[in-house]
């Protein structure tokens, strides 16, 4: 008798066991199927782009100055892209103003895509070697700049010079682009940035080993699957890490002509009156207004693999 009551609580607490453990699964499947639905609805409401996009096409005649050379215009109707990979037809690159001026017999110029950097390099223009540009958008001030000059994209209104530079400078600024195409073949050609970084007005975020996924918000300038520094933002949101919301500016302040989309708000940070956020993106070595923050916006800034990505917020 002893013994049939010891089975049948055994088998009673058997029994308990099997259920509690099968409450708790149930819970547990129900709580990520509410995880799931509460992102999903997030991501629904968790952004906003404001305003519409207006004419991004090239309307007005170009004038680039080469040193030493002399100061040249241009149709932009007439020069075309040699990346027809990153830029759509009718866009172009401020590299591929420069080979026009070439292909037109204003000088010489010896040039070849180098594939460990992802960037044509000048190897001589005029019987010189050591080229690099300076280069702003309407409303701009002259700025430092290590970005790519095939990916940089030309825009009406622009001031836009090829200078000289030091071997020594051009090789450190070669050596970011090799590291960064090294990094991309490490990643089987996915973009993943190691450190993203949001610093608001109140809070600061970091986000390690982030895999940037294309949005194509700016199909008109870009080819499908092409990556900027805006879609940083877009993927950090869609993965429910941040909320944000985006603005269409067709002009801004003296800046006549920026059609782009600016971030306006990542989580409780808005931007008012001169505050808001800036961004930067590149290699450690050239932080700041060494060469990796300028007046490109992020909409339009095509990245690589940079060592990171910085979104801060100023007042100015």
């Amino acid at each position: 008798m002893k013994n049939n009551k010891c089975i049948y609580f055994l088998i009673g607490v058997l029994f308990i066991a099997v259920l509690f453990f099968s409450l708790t699964m149930l819970r547990a499947e129900e709580n990520q199927a509410l995880d799931k639905l509460l992102l999903a609805e997030g991501n629904q409401v968790s952004h906003e782009i404001r305003g519409e996009m207006g004419d991004t096409s090239l309307q007005f005649q170009g004038e680039v100055r080469v040193e030493g050379l002399g100061t040249f215009t241009f149709d932009p109707g007439e020069v075309e892209t040699l990346r027809p990979d990153i830029f759509q037809e009718g866009h172009f690159s401020l590299f591929d103003v420069l080979v026009y001026l070439k292909e037109e017999g204003h000088f010489e110029m010896e040039y070849e895509l180098d594939e460990e950097l992802n960037t044509y390099v000048i190897h001589s223009l005029d019987g010189e070697s050591d080229w690099w540009y300076s280069a702003y958008y309407d409303g701009g001030w002259p700025e430092n700049s290590v970005f790519r000059m095939d990916h940089y994209p030309y825009k009406d209104g622009m001031h836009l010079e090829f200078v000289q530079v030091s071997a020594d400078y051009l090789n450190s600024v070669y050596e970011t682009y090799r590291g960064e195409v090294e990094r991309k073949q490490n990643n089987d050609g996915r973009v993943v940035v190691p450190e993203v970084i949001i610093r608001g007005r109140n809070t600061t975020q970091l986000f390690e080993d982030v895999e940037i996924n294309a949005h194509d918000l700016r199909d008109d300038i870009f080819q499908p699957g092409v990556i900027t520094a805006i879609d940083v933002i877009k993927s950090l949101g869609e993965a429910g890490k941040i909320s944000y919301d985006l603005q269409w500016y067709e002009s801004l302040g003296r800046a006549e002509i920026v059609k782009s989309y600016w971030v306006n708000r990542i989580n409780d940070d808005e931007s008012y009156g001169r505050c808001g956020f800036v961004y930067e993106a590149g290699s450690p070595a050239f932080r700041r207004f060494r060469g990796n923050h300028n007046h490109i916006p992020s909409d339009t800034r095509v990245i690589n693999s940079p060592k990171y990505v910085e979104y801060f917020w100023i007042c100015i």
